[in-house]
């Protein structure tokens, strides 16, 4: 089949486009608006984008939780928190597009800890946290009038893993976290098996060495 996004003439009873890339990692994010209230809400149009440092980024659109962007660029700071498949309950409640000033954590039962250089909260029950400084954004036009999708990009200043999730060879433990991730329609999904591919070719100890996310000066 072939259709046009424009047109929205795939003729199917669901938009198949949210199924196509996938999986898609969640951004489970923390934010203060003015005032100091706790913004809790998650994103699936979330990636990092940069190493050295490191940037992330993540999509709100204009008509659903719009008050993390909003945050973000009022107060120039937020906290990612790693999506699990044991807090998918959780995550599901913070998706509610409630009004601004309520507290999603605690709607959710989701207790909240102190970050070190920003001032967003963590949520103590993730595995991983990202505190992030806002760096810039971007406004995309939707189709329909008065609709957008802000794109935010924060640097990554401070990176919380709780120990138990560290192996003895001094990696990540995925398997144990079972990080969270989207699919299309109502379906998501989480990490259960590994596999590794060696680099090949032009460059593979250089990649290597990249992949494996040794330092620079190790290269």
């Amino acid at each position: 089949m072939f259709y046009q996004p424009e047109l929205d003439d795939h003729g199917l009873p669901y938009n198949p486009f949210k199924a196509i890339i996938v999986p898609r990692p969640i951004g489970w994010i923390t934010t203060l608006d003015l005032e100091g209230r706790v913004n809790l809400a998650p994103y699936s149009q979330f990636q990092n984008i940069g190493y050295d440092p490191p940037y992330i980024l993540f999509s709100s659109s204009s008509d659903r939780h719009k008050h993390t962007a909003a945050n973000c660029m009022d107060t120039g700071e937020f906290v990612t928190n790693m999506a699990t498949y044991d807090l998918r309950e959780a995550i599901n409640v913070t998706a509610q597009p409630v009004e601004a000033g309520v507290d999603e954590a605690q709607l959710a039962g989701l207790e909240l800890v102190p970050s070190r250089l920003v001032k967003p909260p963590r949520v103590a029950a993730s595995p991983v946290h990202l505190e992030c400084k806002y760096y810039t954004s971007l406004t995309l036009p939707g189709r329909h009038p008065g609709t957008c999708d802000t794109v935010v990009v924060g640097r990554v200043v401070g990176v919380h893993i709780k120990d138990e999730y560290i192996t003895a060879e001094g990696r990540i433990d995925i398997l144990k976290i079972r990080p969270l991730a989207r699919m299309g329609y109502m379906d998501y999904t989480s990490v259960t098996d590994l596999f590794s591919i060696e680099p090949v070719g032009v460059g593979q100890d250089r990649r290597r060495k990249g992949l494996q996310g040794l330092p620079r000066k190790r290269w």
